[in-house]
């Protein structure tokens, strides 16, 4: 079993409050961190929820708009003088590129650790490692920008030690390849995994919407997601606002995550004309039983499926 958890490192949308930062979200799992968006200064959050300076690290990047790319900059140079030398593996458009060279030689930025910046051409799947992807959608919003699923593979079955103790199968090596799939040999007979492991069990997924109108498209995506993380920038009496500049409401938020079937649904990027989103979060729960709304510095921890 693998833990993940969700640390909301800033919730803000386009103007940071007194208890709101700008966008940038953390997702930890087994060592790694996974980050999406960094807005400007994100590293003062990071650094008090203690998350690891040289852990290994993937940053995602869902639009070029300011509140959600301008920390990178601080960010790597907060990392490098505290002394990482792990590599940062960075996704974003293709103007990302352009954006980190162009600021580091400006600036005369040197780090301590290499940045792989990897241009994001088109849809489908980013990253991937033994057991778990990346995937991206495009999203709806005023500039190009990119919504972001991780899904882990399935997980083996459930190993029935009963079972296996009365065919005789000793601990240790020959459980281990049953519990991944194969056969063995014990005392001269086939023992199929199958005997042994139930069937296999489906890993979490994890939506991320960016700055975004829902659409078809990403209802799609995020289909059956564990937890969706999704923009509530606005209440549904600033609909019309929401459609002009292609940012979503709460209601909508929740119809989304409701169509997708989505089991979690966590509002984030509030605007700061809200002093307390409370009205988003019941405009929601209106729609979608399991709503929760994002704070700066809270975590949520992902439960694998019963």
């Amino acid at each position: 079993m693998v833990d993940m958890k969700i640390v909301f490192l800033g919730t803000s949308a386009a103007i940071p409050t007194q208890k709101r930062s700008l966008s940038s979200i953390v997702l930890k799992r087994a060592g790694e961190l996974l980050i999406f968006d960094v807005g400007e200064g994100m590293q003062k959050n990071f650094l008090q929820a203690k998350l690891g300076v040289n852990k290994k690290m993937k940053v995602f990047i869902t639009h070029l708009h300011i509140d959600h790319c301008l920390g990178l900059l601080g960010f790597f140079q907060t990392m490098s003088l505290l002394g990482r030398t792990k590599k940062i593996d960075v996704y974003g458009e293709s103007r990302l590129k352009e954006f980190i060279n162009q600021n580091f030689h400006i600036i005369n930025i040197e780090l301590s650790f290499e940045i792989d910046i990897h241009t994001i051409e088109g849809e489908g799947i980013i990253a991937n490692e033994n057991d778990y992807q990346i995937s991206c959608c495009r999203a709806d919003h005023s500039v190009p920008a990119f919504s972001y699923c991780i899904k882990e593979h399935q997980r083996p079955g459930i190993f029935n030690i009963d079972k296996a103790t009365k065919l005789g199968i000793p601990k240790g090596e020959l459980y281990h390849k049953l519990q991944n799939g194969e056969d063995v040999i014990v005392t001269g007979k086939l023992v199929k995994s199958d005997e042994v492991v139930g069937p296999k069990r489906k890993g979490r997924k994890i939506g991320i919407s960016g700055d975004t109108r829902p659409s078809f498209k990403l209802r799609n995506f995020f289909d059956s997601c564990d937890i969706l993380i999704f923009e509530s920038t606005y209440a549904h009496d600033y609909q019309q606002k929401a459609i002009e500049t292609f940012h979503s409401t709460s209601a909508e938020a929740a119809l989304l995550a409701k169509e997708s079937n989505c089991i979690k649904l966590i509002l984030t990027h509030f605007s700061s004309r809200y002093n307390d989103p409370a009205i988003l979060l019941d405009e929601a729960r209106d729609i979608h039983a399991n709503v929760d709304l994002a704070e700066d510095m809270k975590t949520f921890y992902v439960p694998y499926a019963v």
